[in-house]
């Protein structure tokens, strides 16, 4: 049942995705070999309507996988922005850490994902974060030389 329910995912079939947590809810909690919930599979790969779906399970929103990322992380540097105000709208924090001390900004940052940038600092994420080499986000953006972003990280 747990390889068919991320098989599923992976091809986006809705309907045995549907299927599988209305026979068993508790498996919107169940992690795969690489330490993935249905959620961040869905998530990782910009499933939308599936996303959507798992969301109406109960499950921890922020879990992590085999890295400490978590499903508002993903999108943050995948830049699926519409599945991140999804997840927002759903209690993401998007405070949390991975491994290494980045947070979903610091992704947003690094890869130019201004619209998300924007929609997580508007949910109340923290600019002082910084990870493990010490780094905050708009640390990270200027790296990158994306002189916007930089912008808009200090004005807040």
């Amino acid at each position: 049942m747990k390889e068919q329910l991320f098989n599923a995912i992976r091809q986006e079939d809705l309907s045995t995705v549907e299927k599988n947590l209305g026979e068993n809810p508790e498996l919107a909690s169940i992690k795969d070999a690489r330490g993935s919930t249905p959620l961040l599979l869905a998530t990782y790969y910009g499933f939308y309507k599936i996303s959507e779906m798992i969301l109406k399970y109960p499950q921890n929103i922020d879990a992590q996988d085999a890295s400490g990322n978590t499903a508002l992380m993903g999108v943050s540097f995948k830049g699926f922005d519409h599945i991140a105000k999804l997840l927002l709208e759903n209690g993401a924090n998007p405070n949390v850490e991975n491994f290494n001390g980045a947070t979903a900004l610091i992704f947003a940052a690094t890869f130019g994902r201004k619209a998300i940038a924007q929609l997580l600092l508007d949910n109340g994420a923290d600019i002082s974060l910084k990870d493990s080499k010490g780094l905050t986000a708009a640390d990270h953006a200027k790296m990158q030389g994306n002189r916007e972003m930089v912008n808009m990280l200090e004005k807040n």
